[in-house]
């Protein structure tokens, strides 16, 4: 055979990264490889990555976990979208929510008769327009029913849950397939001198472990593909000023969202995601425009229930390493990049890096050309991610503040600028390519809710406006009749999925 299978697989690091690896490998390959996980409870994890998209359902199915049982064990609720508060005008707020915007007439979206007719001050808020933000406005929530058809069947959702549980819940059934877990810190890293690949690690005990593949969830530290073997890192804090966040868990309010929320604040953005146990709590700002004590009295006075511990400091740099994977290794979640959680793609991102490894999963030989296909697909990936949450930033109204000037009047990459004069010229979003993640959907809710003010296409004006009018009208009475059928989110949560008291 002329690239025989590897043997051994060796994970560096535990928390969301090192356990959604070993569960997901565990489960696919069947037992053929011996895995190792090795992590050290004195280094503990961020653990503040809370909310997902919905792909995190895909994976979950992979490792055919049970819903209620998963949300169950990670204090886990629903999320049908993201509010984003302030980032038009300060004032302002809008749902960027999962699943289709309304119904397509012709070839045309939604969006493009709602364009027509806001300028005739014809139609409500575009919220009204996709199932899953009216829902999420009224905190209602259902799964979706694909045997109504639209808009039940359009309906699409994930989760907030917490980090540290999912990473424990993870452990357990990958450790039932017989994942090794070794507790200790890595004093040394040891190359081959023949050839520079990963030969063992040595931990703190003086105990060696080697591996034919290593994994490297380390986090920012990146101690196998940055301290070991030297990747270099793509630093994009031209465009993404924010560069720390603190982070505290508070007491629940009264009702539960089946959303996240943003709201900006004057050097950065706030999160509120809700648990069923806690709320989870951020403040993601730029150093070079606030201070870490502005930022602390700024989160701790917009809580909106009493804080439960202490705040805390996590400090990252937005962008990517040069490679993902570097001859034996690959980097899995932060050791690979950081991209802020504006639009919860962090744990995604850890899933696409698995399953994009099994797709090119290596034999003795380490082929480059599997290894360079990886690292392209990786680096597009991230940088379509970038792009859309650098249009958060551009596209406002906002000024106000040295920060939000600076976003506003600043240059951005070549592919977003083109992106965003095509959706002025025409309110039309083309996806590039496989790697694209965000769908005309998202880009569409957030470019309005963000204050962009498009031409509509020009065919719009086939339809005759008074049939334009009824058209919209039907949709908003649609979602409305469906929304207010469905039971409250933690009506729902009560019925389905409620956690022990912890």
């Amino acid at each position: 055979m002329a690239n025989p299978p590897i043997r051994t697989i060796t994970i560096v690091g535990g928390g969301t990264a090192g356990w959604m690896t070993a569960a997901l490998l565990s489960k696919l390959l069947m037992g053929r490889y011996d895995i190792t996980l090795i992590e050290s409870e004195e280094i503990g994890t961020i653990g503040v990555g809370e909310a997902t998209i919905p792909a995190i359902k895909v994976f979950n199915e992979m490792l055919e976990l049970n819903e209620a049982e998963f949300l169950k064990a990670t204090q886990g609720t629903f999320k049908l979208g993201i509010e984003f508060v302030g980032w038009r005008d300060g004032r302002d707020s809008y749902i960027h929510g999962f699943g289709k915007i309304g119904i397509d007439r012709l070839w045309l979206h939604t969006h493009q008769f709602w364009l027509k007719m806001r300028e005739k001050g014809a139609v409500k808020h575009f919220d009204h327009y996709a199932i899953c933000s009216a829902a999420a406005r009224k905190g209602r929530f259902a799964p979706p029913d694909p045997r109504r058809g639209p808009p039940m069947g359009d309906l699409d959702y994930a989760y907030h849950f917490d980090a540290s549980l999912y990473a424990r819940y993870l452990r357990t059934q990958s450790e039932q397939r017989g994942v090794r877990r070794i507790e200790g810190r890595i004093t040394q890293v040891n190359l081959r001198p023949e050839d520079g690949f990963i030969d063992t690690v040595t931990l703190q005990s003086g105990q060696a472990i080697g591996g034919d593949l290593f994994i490297d969830c380390s986090g920012m530290r990146g101690l196998l593909i940055g301290e070991a073997l030297g990747v270099g890192y793509e630093d994009w804090n031209e465009w993404l000023l924010c560069d720390r966040a603190y982070a505290v868990p508070s007491v629940n309010p009264a009702h539960i969202t089946p959303y996240v929320t943003c709201t900006t604040r004057d050097a950065g953005w706030q999160w509120r995601i809700p648990l069923q146990h806690r709320t989870g709590n951020g403040y993601v700002y730029s150093s070079g425009y606030t201070d870490d004590q502005t930022a602390v009295d700024v989160l701790m006075s917009n809580l909106g229930g009493q804080a439960l511990a202490e705040p805390r400091l996590v400090k990252f740099r937005p962008g990517k390493r040069h490679k993902a994977w570097e001859k034996n290794c690959v980097a899995i979640g932060l050791s690979g990049g950081f991209l802020e959680p504006l639009e919860s793609t962090s744990i995604h991102l850890i899933q696409t890096g698995i399953l994009r490894l099994l797709s090119l999963f290596p034999g003795q030989g380490f082929n480059a050309a599997d290894i360079a296909e990886y690292n392209t697909y990786t680096d597009d990936e991230y940088r379509d991610i970038r792009d859309f949450i650098i249009a958060h930033y551009k596209v406002t109204e906002r000024e106000d503040t040295p920060f939000w000037k600076y976003l506003k009047h600043m240059p951005v990459p070549d592919a977003l600028r083109r992106k965003l004069d095509l959706f002025q010229s025409s309110a039309r979003v083309f996806k590039r390519g496989a790697f694209e993640l965000f769908r005309e959907e998202s880009w569409v809710q957030v470019l309005l809710g963000q204050g962009m003010c498009p031409d509509y296409d020009p065919n719009v004006d086939i339809i005759p406006e008074a049939g334009i009018v009824g058209f919209l009208r039907d949709i908003e009475a649609v979602i409305e009749d469906n929304v207010n059928a469905m039971p409250r989110h933690e009506d729902y949560i009560a019925r389905y999925c409620r956690a022990p008291a912890m």
